[in-house]
């Protein structure tokens, strides 16, 4: 954007600053294109430059041999330049604060850790330019003189310092912890590979505090061996998004190692409780035979995901063909019966051996349980968290997707057994070849 001609006289200066600040502010109150407000803060920086020049030429005016007329004239030439340059700094706080705050949203969401980094130390460099500017708006209003509180110095130098001030909250806020979610609408399984996270890559963790679930998140992560890696709740965390690219580096780097770390701290070092083996006993047949989970999920979070039933029974005469007991596991089926010959642990969780403070432990116990006395070979699925706990753990995981799912998809060739089913021509048969081998 060329700089507007104007002289070099410090008169003519002060005014130009004075009509870039006006036009700037007619273009901020309009809102407007992105282009809109990159011309807004060309604007202002312009009137900055310019009122500084003209300050810094009518002091330069000054001598003994100035009349009184004179120097009355370039004393309120002085004044207005400063009260324009505050005005301007002002301006450009305020502008800062509406970009920091903008930016900071973007970092939070970011889907890789690079990203968030990036975004945020974007965000810290904003936040030093709206204090700078902060700095000399009260600086100038201290050399435009004393002035009552509803002065348009002063009122512009207080709004710089707000400005300043909610910006550096942004950052205070920030917090470089991922989220617990404890209240049972978020995902119960993303805490799953949050927690794993922290055990292969040292992210930190902060729980969402008086939720129905934090004392169970709690007890996890702390049967987990995780309780150092715990931090206060802040608002601004970041995106759980990043988490299974970090998982995924950590297989990747030494799959058998992290699976190992995994269930260490996922499951301990004892046996499965007596209270869950009773409760497989009475539910599933004691036959020696090979099983397959049958994920079923139902959720407001991409409805387009939900289990399709005729999949789901289709799905099932495959497992049958394959020799394998279908184990219909998660939500509860709503548009028709079991399949036949299924076994229906739907909303198992719901059982109050499974709700209580160790819940997620019992959870992950009852999978491994099923794998080693019940001859769980592996579970299948449409794409649904609650299949991570027990893929991490090493249970062999197929899950059905329409498209490539970016996130997951980097557990892929990863994290040993765990594979994507894209929907498409001879999906059914792939997956019925898996089955066999199973």
């Amino acid at each position: 954007m060329p700089e507007p001609a104007v002289a070099t006289d410090p008169y003519a200066l002060e005014r130009a600053a004075a009509e870039q600040l006006a036009i700037s502010r007619t273009r901020a109150a309009t809102g407007g294109t992105a282009a809109d407000k990159e011309r807004h803060r060309w604007q202002v920086e312009q009137a900055i430059d310019l009122a500084s020049r003209a300050i810094d030429g009518l002091r330069a005016e000054g001598s003994d041999a100035e009349g009184p007329v004179e120097a009355d004239a370039r004393g309120r030439a002085l004044a207005r330049a400063r009260l324009t340059l505050l005005r301007a700094h002002a301006a450009r706080a305020r502008d800062a604060r509406r970009g920091a705050g903008q930016l900071s949203l973007g970092s939070q969401r970011a889907p890789t850790l690079e990203a968030c980094d990036d975004g945020w130390q974007r965000v810290a460099e904003i936040v030093v330019i709206a204090e700078s500017s902060a700095r000399a708006a009260a600086q100038l209003a201290a050399e435009l003189g004393p002035r009552s509180p509803a002065s348009a110095a002063s009122k512009a130098a207080r709004a710089a310092e707000a400005a300043a001030s909610e910006a550096r909250r942004l950052l205070d806020e920030r917090n470089h912890a991922y989220t617990f979610h404890a209240d049972p609408a978020f995902s119960f399984g993303e805490g799953w590979y949050l927690a794993a996270a922290a055990i292969l890559a040292g992210v930190a963790i902060q729980i969402e505090p008086d939720r129905l679930q934090t004392a169970q998140a709690q007890r996890f992560l702390r049967d987990a061996h995780l309780a150092a890696r715990l931090v206060s709740y802040r608002p601004r965390p970041r995106a759980n998004k990043q988490l299974p690219d970090l998982v995924a580096r950590a297989f990747r780097a030494d799959p058998q190692g992290a699976q190992r770390r995994l269930r260490t701290a996922f499951l301990g070092e004892g046996p499965v409780p007596a209270a869950i083996v009773a409760w497989a006993h009475g539910r599933l047949p004691d036959d020696g035979g090979r099983k397959v989970l049958l994920w079923v999920r139902y959720g407001k979070h991409h409805p387009g995901r939900n289990t399709s039933h005729a999949e789901l029974v289709e799905l099932a005469r495959r497992a049958h063909a394959a020799g394998l007991l279908p184990v219909l596991i998660g939500d509860a089926l709503r548009e028709g019966p079991p399949p036949p010959g299924a076994v229906d642990l739907t909303l198992f969780w719901k059982d109050a051996l499974f709700q209580a403070d160790d819940m997620r432990r019992a959870q992950l116990q009852l999978f491994e349980h099923l794998r080693r006395s019940h001859g769980l070979a592996g579970q299948l699925g449409v794409t649904t968290a609650g299949m991570d706990g027990p893929a991490l753990l090493g249970l062999p995981t197929m899950y059905l997707t329409d498209a490539p799912n970016v996130r997951l998809g980097t557990w892929v060739g990863a994290v040993p057994g765990y594979e994507e089913v894209v929907r498409g021509p001879g999906y059914l048969d792939r997956i019925g070849e898996r089955l066999m081998r199973w």
